[in-house]
């Protein structure tokens, strides 16, 4: 998994609320347990018509926007089913940090199993930043380290992460990754174990 600490990218303002899972990544598009690819069918029926032609009002898809780092949406995002393909959906188009009033809970869970830091700020807030976005200067700081978003006034807001997810992210650790950071420990458990208990070892 990649590690966060500091981005320094677009951001883009996705300005609806309750955003959904199958909103997201439709469920058409989850036929592969690849990560890579999943982009392509982000916000499928947001980008695209029924012919299947960019939408030119969706955020998106206008050159403003392009190589989004930095997705600023409405409350609630994430909502609907527990697809863990919603953030690789959104890893693969390019995006790292998602800045909402509130996420979903099982959405919330896999952004950090997967390196997808998600900012929880005030309605107020977000308001703010996504009125920078609609600006001329799109480029956003996200300070992990120091857990602040920094829009191009300057202006800055504080956010609040839990510091076990916040050291996983900073070191790049995955639930695996964070398994065998004791692969010592493991292995000495099982040899100890193998010897009071061999029987378990034939």
């Amino acid at each position: 998994m990649q590690p966060f600490s500091r981005l320094d990218g677009r951001a883009a303002p996705l300005d609806i609320a309750n955003i959904d899972t199958d909103q997201i990544i439709p469920a058409r598009f989850l036929k592969t347990v690849e990560r890579e690819g999943l982009g392509k069918g982000l916000f499928h029926a947001l980008r695209f018509d029924g012919e299947g032609r960019e939408r030119p009002d969706f955020v998106l898809n206008q050159p403003a926007y392009a190589k989004t780092a930095v997705l600023i949406a409405g409350d609630n995002f994430g909502c609907g089913s527990s697809r863990e393909h919603a953030p690789w959906a959104l890893l693969d188009f390019g995006v790292r940090c998602v800045i909402a009033p509130g996420f979903a809970d099982i959405f919330y869970n896999n952004c950090f199993n997967n390196g997808l830091l998600p900012v929880v700020l005030p309605e107020a807030q977000v308001r703010a930043l996504m009125g920078e976005a609609k600006g001329g200067n799109h480029v956003f700081s996200v300070d992990l380290e120091a857990q602040t978003v920094t829009a191009p006034s300057g202006q800055t807001f504080g956010f609040e992460i839990d510091p076990g997810r916040k050291e996983k992210l900073l070191k790049g650790l995955d639930a695996i990754g964070e398994t065998l950071q004791h692969v010592g420990d493991i292995d000495l458990f099982e040899q100890r174990q193998a010897l009071s208990q061999p029987w378990a070892y034939a």
